[in-house]
């Protein structure tokens, strides 16, 4: 069976690219139809009910997350569409859904579709979605929940649940309140770009500490409410002081 598909973008060129991309190299692709508004979109969303949808963040009318809020339900998975803007981008990294960049490379799109595919069913993306939306609405990022894909299907935290994240190479360690530990196959850089202005600062090569769990800052080293102290690197000895007492 075809992959009915809604390709949401206010750039027609776009739509012509992306068209053009799916129709020559992805025959298992069916366009059903086209949106470049928000409204339009809802409208053909209700009407096709697309197994797939392309979905720019920012449409004229409003935005690609608020088209989604609209919806009563989502049974479809969602592939973002954005020009290299930090924000959309944050947001959608942070919330582990998938996304292309302006202009559209052919290589990204194939990668795209496969994970598409290997996903099988719509369930995981639409409860990434979900979570999306819920932590745009929230007014304290710390009340935001860090969604972290795995092999069994993915974990869940509030930020202000993580104490610190220690890196290992490709992988990090997640030290949480209750005194619990999640591992991520994520690198520290990962961490480092997605909760960089949630509250969190890399004060070391190999940690990343949540500010809401440091007790003082002593000298050249953090203490944390926990007991422990981190070491901060000489290097970022300056803009760890002006983080700490920027809050």
């Amino acid at each position: 069976m075809k992959i009915k598909t809604l390709i949401i973008d206010d750039n027609p060129f776009i739509i012509d690219l992306l068209s053009d991309q799916l129709e020559q190299a992805h025959p298992n692709v069916a366009i059903v139809s086209t949106a470049s508004t928000g409204a339009e979109a809802l409208e053909k969303i209700q009407k096709h009910r697309p197994d797939l949808i392309f979905l720019d963040v920012e449409l004229p009318d409003m935005s690609g997350f608020d088209v989604l809020a609209e919806l009563e339900g989502i049974d479809f998975q969602t592939i973002f569409i954005t020009a290299f803007s930090h924000y959309a981008i944050m947001a959608i990294r942070f919330n582990a859904l998938d996304y292309l960049v302006k202009p559209i490379e052919p290589k990204e799109l194939a990668h795209a579709l496969r994970r598409y595919r290997s996903n099988g069913h719509t369930h995981l993306n639409q409860h990434q979605v979900q979570l999306a939306l819920t932590n745009l609405k929230k007014n304290n990022v710390q009340d935001q929940v860090l969604f972290l894909p795995t092999q069994e299907g993915g974990i869940k935290m509030v930020l202000r649940d993580i104490v610190k994240i220690e890196g290992d190479r490709n992988y990090s360690t997640i030290y949480l309140a209750n005194q619990k530990t999640r591992i991520s196959a994520k690198t520290l850089g990962y961490f480092e770009e997605i909760l960089e202005e949630k509250g969190f600062f890399r004060c070391h090569r190999s940690f990343i500490l949540n500010h809401q769990h440091i007790d003082k800052l002593q000298k050249d080293t953090f203490l944390l409410k926990d007991g422990s102290s981190i070491l901060i690197s000489r290097r970022r000895k300056t803009a760890a002081k002006e983080w700490f007492h920027s809050f």
